[in-house]
Order: C-alpha cells, then sequence, then structure tokens
C-alpha cells in the first residue's frame, strides 16, 4: 500500500460507512459579506452569529461568512470593534443572502485626512511592527522549554475527524434507519456553523520529561484508546498518519509542518523577508500588557499564514498567544481551511510555556464544499514543572511502542487522567463504532472497501492478494497469472507465512515463492522494533539490473516497455534472513542464501574454455553470508497490521551492506566481497519546497562474471521511478566500483504559484539529477579474461553492455506534479553515453502519486 494514498482511502471508507447520499439538512443557511461602509472594502475577522445562541463565525479575508443552523433562529447579528452592531431579521429554514455594510462609529468619523491617493508603501525600515518581530526572533531560544535545565508536563493529545453537515432527516431514509444511532449523533456547538458526526477518536495522555545536561528526553503513554473497527481498517495506523498531517505546532520553530508541507513560522529567522508585520491593537491579560501583531504573506501565493500573534512587553518578548490561518491561496489539495490556535501560561518565573493547541481542518470532498470531512487536533498541557530533577533513571530507556496495559485503561481511569473533557457527541463514538463493528452491513462494506483499495481480500487468518499482481505479462512468460496471499496477526502474532504460484502460459513454467517467519519479540513483524528470522524459497523471473520488489515486481502496469525486453533470468532462490531492530533505530541483519540463476529469452552466458573454444554455461550458482547495518534516527513508520511505510522527514538514513561470496559451499563457484554504502536524506527548504537525495557506492573485490558485477538500475517502462535511471536500458552497464547521486526537487508550486493560470491549476514543479561515476577494473573485463563469462550482444553483433567509463552516466528531468491532484508527468534527458544503439535521448514518464 502506498504511504500517500491512505488519507485518500479512508475518506473513501468513510463514504462507504455513510453512502454518498449524505445531503444537507433543511436549515437556515445565512452566506454574505461584509465590507466597510464607507471604504467599500471587506472586512476580515468581523464576528457573525445567530442572537442567542452559540453558533457564530468569523468572516474569511475577503470578509465572507457561512452560517447553518437547524434551531429556529430569528436574527442575525454583526459585530466589529470600531464599528456600530448591526441586527437582521431572518427567515426561518431557509437559505438566504446577506450582504452586511459596517458602519464606524461616529468619533471616528469626525475627521478624515487625505494624505494621499496611492497606497502607503510597506517597509521594513522604520517600521516599529517589524523592529518588534525582531526582537521576539532574537529571544526565540530563550522562551522555548529546552533553555531550562530541567522540564516535566503531562500532555493529553486528542485527535478527532467528523463527517461535517450531515442532513438530520438522513436517519429517517429506510435503507439508514440502522444507522440511526450514529447519524444522530451529531454535534453542532464545537465548530459554530457546522453540524460535525464524529466518526474517529484517539486519546493518548502522556509523562514527558526533559534534561539539558546531557541532554536527553523521554516520553512515558500513560493511556491510549482508540476507535476500534475492526480487522479490515488499521486503527493504529491511521491515528499515526492523522497526527503527521496534523503536526505538533511549534511556533518558535522556524518551520511549522502540516499536511506534510512546510509552513514558514511567523516568527522564523527569515519571517520580516516574506510577512507583512502590523501592530493592530494593545491589550492587558492578566495584568500583563500584550501588543497585538498581526501578519500576512508579502506574496500571496506563497506557503505561509495569515493571523495575529499576542507578545508580552515584559522584556522576554514571548508569544503569549496565536492564531494561524493558512494562506488560502497557497497550493494544498484537499483543504478548504486550516487553523491553528495556540494559547499560553506563565511559569512562576515569568516565563510562558505552551498550555493548550488547537489545530483545526476542513476538507472539502464536495463540489459546493459544505460536505466533506472535519478534522480537530487539541494538544493540552497539565502539572507543568520546570528546574525540577529527576534521578537519571527516569530519562533512560525510551519505549517507542505504547505497551499493552496503557492501550486497555478503564473508564475510570480517563474521567479521572483527562486534562480537557469530551463533548456529547465525542463521549459517544466508542460505542457506537464498537455497535458498528457487529453488523454484518458494516463489515461487508469495510471488506469491499479493503478489496478495491488495498488490493487485498481479507479471510481473517489469510489475506489474498494483491491484486495488481494477478495478471502480468512478458516477452519470455508471455501472459503471466499469479495468484498468492500471507497470513495476518489473526492467526499469529509469532508466526507468519506468505506465498504465491505463478504460471506462464508462453515458457509453460510453474512459478512461485514461499516463506516462513517467526517473531522472536511475541510482536508483528510489521511493527517496529523488528526482531524475527525468516526463510524463504523463490523460483521466478527477473530482469538483471531491475529495481525488484520483494513479492509484487508481477505488475500488470509495469508490464507495458519500451524497446527490446527480452533478457530475463530464471531465478531459484533460497535464504535465511535475521533482522534485529532496537528502540534507537539502529538495525543491523544477517542472511545466508543459495542463488542459482539461468539465463531465458535472448540472454546467455558463454565463454571460453581452456581450449581457447566457446562454451555455453546454463546456470550460475552462488553462495552467499550477507550482513546488513542500518540507522535512522528519530524514524517513523506508518505501520499497518501486515505493512510498514517510513514517513519522510529530515534526518538522514544510513546503511552498509556487506555480502560475501563463498566457493564450493552450497554449490558456491565464486568467492567475492561486496560492499554497499548509502545516505538518504531529505532537506526541506522552507519556500522552495524540499529535496530527498540519495549518495551511495559500491564497491566488489574479485573476479566474477557479470551477473555478479554491480548492474545499475534500469527503467525500461513508462512510469517515472525515481529510484532506477529512466532512459537507461537494462543490463545496459555495468561495474565493480562506482559513486552516485540522485537529486528529486519539489519546488511545491513556488514558480507556478506566480503565473495566473498555472496557480489556478495547482500545478507544482519537480526537477531531477541522476548520476554515477565508477568503471570496471581489468580482472573484470571478460575482453582480457575469456574465462569470465562474455557481455551479451545483439543478433548482429552489436554490444548491449557496457562497462562504465570515466565519463559518468547522467540523466535529468524536469516536470509537473500535482495534475488533477494525482499525476507527475516529467520530461527526461539523457546527457552522456548517447552513442549507445537503441538508446533514448529524450522520454516523457508518467508518476501517479497522492500527496496534499
Amino acid at each position: 500500500m502506498d504511504f500517500k494514498n491512505i488519507c485518500k482511502k479512508f475518506f473513501l471508507i468513510c463514504f462507504l460507512i455513510l453512502p454518498a447520499s449524505v445531503i444537507l439538512a433543511q436549515n437556515t443557511i445565512v452566506t454574505g459579506t461584509v465590507t466597510d461602509a464607507v471604504t467599500k472594502k471587506p472586512l476580515p475577522f468581523v464576528t457573525v452569529a445567530f442572537t442567542g445562541t452559540t453558533i457564530g463565525a468569523n468572516t474569511d479575508n475577503d470578509g465572507r461568512y457561512n452560517l447553518t443552523t437547524a434551531k429556529p433562529v430569528t436574527q442575525l447579528k454583526v459585530s466589529f470593534l470600531g464599528y456600530k452592531d448591526a441586527v437582521f431579521t431572518l427567515k426561518v429554514g431557509t437559505a438566504q443572502v446577506i450582504n452586511v455594510r459596517m458602519i464606524p462609529v461616529a468619533n471616528q468619523l469626525e475627521e478624515v485626512k487625505v494624505l494621499s491617493g496611492k497606497k502607503p508603501k510597506y517597509r521594513n525600515k522604520d517600521n516599529p511592527a517589524v523592529e518588534l518581530i525582531r526582537k521576539v526572533i532574537e529571544n526565540k531560544e530563550k522562551n522555548r522549554p529546552t533553555s531550562y535545565p530541567y522540564v516535566e508536563y503531562k500532555e493529553y493529545d486528542k485527535m478527532q475527524f467528523s463527517i461535517a453537515n450531515v442532513s438530520s432527516t438522513l436517519s429517517d431514509k429506510k435503507f439508514f434507519r440502522k444507522y440511526k444511532f450514529v447519524i444522530d449523533n451529531r454535534d453542532s456547538t464545537t465548530i459554530p456553523g457546522k453540524s460535525l458526526l464524529p466518526i474517529f477518536l484517539d486519546e493518548k495522555l502522556t509523562q514527558y520529561y526533559y534534561r539539558k545536561e546531557p541532554e536527553k528526553e523521554k516520553t512515558i503513554t500513560l493511556g491510549q484508546k482508540t476507535v476500534n473497527f475492526g480487522g479490515a481498517v488499521d486503527n493504529q495506523g491511521l491515528t499515526f498518519y492523522f497526527k503527521h498531517l496534523y503536526y505538533k505546532v511549534d511556533i518558535y520553530s522556524n518551520v511549522v509542518f502540516l499536511m506534510t508541507t512546510n509552513f514558514l513560522s511567523p516568527i522564523a529567522n527569515s519571517a520580516p523577508t516574506f510577512y507583512k508585520f502590523f501592530i493592530t491593537d494593545t491589550v492587558v491579560v492578566n495584568n500583563q500588557k500584550l501588543v497585538e501583531l498581526s501578519f500576512t504573506p508579502r506574496n500571496t501565493a506563497d506557503v505561509l499564514f495569515v493571523g495575529k500573534i499576542y507578545i508580552t512587553l515584559d522584556g522576554n518578548y514571548a508569544v503569549e498567544k496565536a492564531d494561524l490561518t493558512i494562506n488560502k491561496n497557497i497550493n494544498l489539495n484537499f483543504v478548504n481551511s486550516m487553523n491553528v490556535n495556540l494559547e499560553f501560561e506563565q511559569n512562576p518565573d515569568g516565563r510562558y510555556h505552551l498550555s493548550k493547541s488547537t489545530t483545526i481542518a476542513d476538507f472539502g470532498l464536495t463540489q459546493n464544499r459544505k460536505g466533506g470531512l472535519f478534522g480537530i487536533r487539541e494538544i493540552v498541557y497539565g502539572n507543568y514543572a520546570v528546574n525540577k530533577p529527576q534521578p537519571d533513571t527516569t530519562y533512560r530507556n525510551q519505549e517507542d511502542a505504547v505497551p499493552e496495559a496503557a492501550m486497555n485503561r478503564s473508564d475510570d481511569f480517563w474521567k479521572q487522567n483527562r486534562l480537557d473533557t469530551l463533548t456529547t457527541a465525542e463521549s459517544k463514538v466508542y460505542k457506537n463504532t464498537d455497535s458498528l463493528r457487529n453488523m454484518p452491513s458494516f463489515r461487508r462494506t469495510l471488506d469491499i472497501a479493503t478489496v478495491l483499495l488495498a488490493g487485498y481480500k481479507d479471510f481473517k487468518w489469510f489475506e489474498v492478494g494483491p491484486a495488481n499482481a494477478f495478471y502480468s505479462f512478458n516477452a519470455v512468460e508471455g501472459f503471466k497469472f499469479r495468484l498468492g496471499g500471507r497470513t495476518t496477526p489473526e492467526l499469529s502474532k509469532r508466526y507468519y507465512f506468505e506465498t504465491y504460484g505463478a504460471y506462464g502460459f508462453k515458457d509453460e513454467k510453474w512459478k512461485g515463492f514461499f516463506s516462513a517467519t517467526y517473531s522472536l519479540n511475541n510482536k508483528s513483524i510489521y511493527k517496529f522494533p523488528q526482531n524475527y528470522i525468516r526463510a524463504s524459497a523463490q523460483y521466478d523471473t527477473h530482469i538483471p539490473g531491475a529495481l525488484l520488489q520483494f513479492v509484487q515486481e508481477d505488475n500488470f502496469l509495469l508490464s507495458f516497455k519500451r524497446g527490446e525486453s527480452d533478457k530475463y533470468l530464471y531465478d531459484l532462490n533460497y535464504r535465511l534472513d535475521y533482522v534485529h531492530e532496537y528502540q534507537n533505530h539502529f538495525s543491523y541483519s544477517f542472511g545466508l542464501s543459495r542463488l542459482n540463476q539461468a539465463p531465458a529469452g535472448s540472454l546467455y552466458f558463454i565463454n571460453q574454455n581452456s581450449n581457447g573454444l566457446p562454451q555455453t554455461i546454463h546456470s550460475l550458482t552462488t553462495a552467499d553470508i550477507t550482513m546488513g547495518l542500518r540507522y535512522a534516527p528519530n524514524e517513523q513508520f506508518y505501520q499497518g497490521k501486515i505493512y510498514r511505510i517510513q514517513v519522510p522527514s529530515k534526518n538522514p538514513v544510513y546503511s552498509l551492506d556487506y555480502d560475501a561470496g563463498i566457493k564450493n559451499i552450497f554449490g558456491g563457484e565464486y568467492n567475492y566481497q561486496k560492499l554497499h554504502e548509502r545516505i538518504d536524506k531529505r532537506f526541506y527548504l522552507s519556500q522552495l519546497g524540499w529535496s530527498d537525495v540519495t549518495v551511495e557506492a559500491g564497491q566488489l573485490h574479485g573476479q566474477v562474471p557479470y551477473p555478479l558485477l554491480n548492474i545499475f538500475r534500469a527503467n525500461q517502462t513508462y512510469a517515472y521511478d525515481i529510484y532506477s535511471y529512466n532512459l537507461m536500458n537494462f543490463l545496459e552497464f555495468v561495474a565493480d566500483h562506482y559513486e552516485a547521486i540522485d537529486i528529486d526537487q519539489h519546488f511545491n508550486g513556488f514558480f507556478f504559484n506566480k503565473i495566473p493560470l498555472l496557480k489556478k491549476l495547482k500545478w507544482r514543479e519537480t526537477a531531477s539529477f541522476k548520476g554515477i561515476w565508477g568503471g570496471l577494473s581489468n580482472g573484470n573485463n571478460p575482453s582480457l579474461h575469456p574465462a569470465l563469462y562474455q557481455f551479451p550482444v545483439t543478433a548482429t553483433g552489436a554490444p548491449i553492455t557496457y562497462a562504465l567509463g570515466k565519463t559518468p552516466y547522467v540523466e535529468g528531468s524536469v516536470g509537473i506534479e500535482n495534475i488533477f491532484k494525482f499525476v507527475r508527468v516529467d520530461l527526461v534527458r539523457r546527457f552522456t553515453y548517447l552513442n549507445n544503439p537503441e538508446v533514448a535521448k529524450w522520454g516523457i514518464r508518467t508518476l501517479v502519486q497522492f500527496d496534499f
């Protein structure tokens, strides 16, 4: 399952639970625009509310508002500081448009001075608002919790998702009557103007400790409670992914990560370059004088916030409150609006700490944007203590996994330990979900959704799939049918089995795979930390140099290839692997394998015997001992029941692999040693998006035939492969030593957003660079050593395989992603080795992916 498709799939599951026939109730709906009666300009942040209720909202940057209620309201009140209140009579139960012209109070109209026909140009120089924000930036580090020697607190984290504006009469329809207990559990008070039907809820209570010298932090999970939809839905995985979208907001950081996108903080070091700041008010809170500082992007297309922050004037220049709204003009998919509210409390020493963070997002999944999903993440901090040292044992042995006891806390525990309260609707979600899970119709719906979205049919203990590998074709096997599956944790948390069988109708051969895995820590082998031993056997085909995807390389869409693609190997592989991960995200692995490779299609193994005569080699057998080391500090995963996907982050991932071939053991024919090193890192470049960079190197010692050399990852399909060379032919280049770098840059619309047409299309720019430097030593050159396998040639004798020479292989691309929100198209250019036969200088490649 692709990580970027998780949110889209959850949305679809939600609408399978409550189908698309959900409609709006016959409510009182009021929309309109609020403007200044004198200047005729729209007024943002104006309060609009139904009189006598708590239902209300603020106007957006364009002065627009939208309110809905099922209550029999008769009046609408509009109020704003510096203007007269306006009250309007409403028609109950109808949709109506009321545009409001606010009249300034009289004392503001007594004198009008016309200074210029032009609006004064905004400048940073001699601007008191900019001078103030520079003071805030200058004092950032001392206002962060990590400036204290010791910090500790409890953290209550609540994540909720709801379906918005479900009709109040929906449960009266015959088809939905059985779901009435769910549909009628709506909340119309939490978000003014929205009727919310909660469908997902997760609560987590943790204890946090921090020590500055030596620096160490530790989080202990005291309790976690999540809705349980049953075996078809990975509840923990959904929780983690949603929290990845709603990342914790640290305003003192230079960037704020939300919806897989980096937003520049209004108090980032470079904030005065990208934001405009205005002093809009001064207020007094708890005898503390605060300055209200409003901000807005200089360029409305940049990935920035709009909002206000409140700054203390006590010499600390700390943030006491912050209201952040995502700039509505940015290139962000599926999100109508998103707001972050931060509240701070005062420590005994007078400084401030974050006491509450609320992030609200409206996901528009319908054309009129009145329906869809509504998400709220609320984090409350309590029992805050500073400069309170704890014993050294308190900071040791950070546990990433949630303890089993914490997952089974009683209702009394939550009543006593919640740092906030649940709404009436939220308090019913757990019970309603339990009831849903026991309904046969609901289970059938989820079962169908799993087949359509994940490609697996769940039979509780065993899953059949993946569906995209059932059928494929190639030049050697012709039409290839494959059927397989794997066991689930429902069968056992210690034993796992995976298998498939396949048949090629052209070569008339059966293929197959079987593996048995034993978990040594009694946890799922897909969960962190892994600790397991696996034995496997596989007989199947593969293209030398093609990037394999374990047991999913048979994919119908990847069957379409350019040029000649008839050089295959039949592999018979027996493996024994051991993998052990540690809590600090260091891991190691050991492996034993015996591999027999036989050429297929137009591929052949030929060398010269001792008499100088050519001879055909029918197969090549190797026996290997492998070892791998990997370190991924602070790595996080989206962990499903039977898969896990790494979440991209700014932390590098280091890996080192060693492979020793042993002659005369298990039929091994060659002695050799391979060493491979690799570093992967994502660089976040603020307004310029992000860049994924991979640097790797390989070295082979020993004399071996070309199938055992480093055969570079080529791609002859029409799909853009980030990890392969998209204009290199299969088997085109080999080497026994090399260095390589791959750069995949995503500009996130930085340039296109400044072009009106492209901004409307929400396209985003990409660029890539791939280069390999390396070569082949004389000892592995078959032209100097005829006993080695000769490089393959075409029927006319033209070379197919080359040793990488002094000139590096280089290709690059420029592209557009987010076409129809899912498609990436790259124009790829090959720059070197253009005289090799059957090579393409240019190519267009596509990739289907999902991102916000």
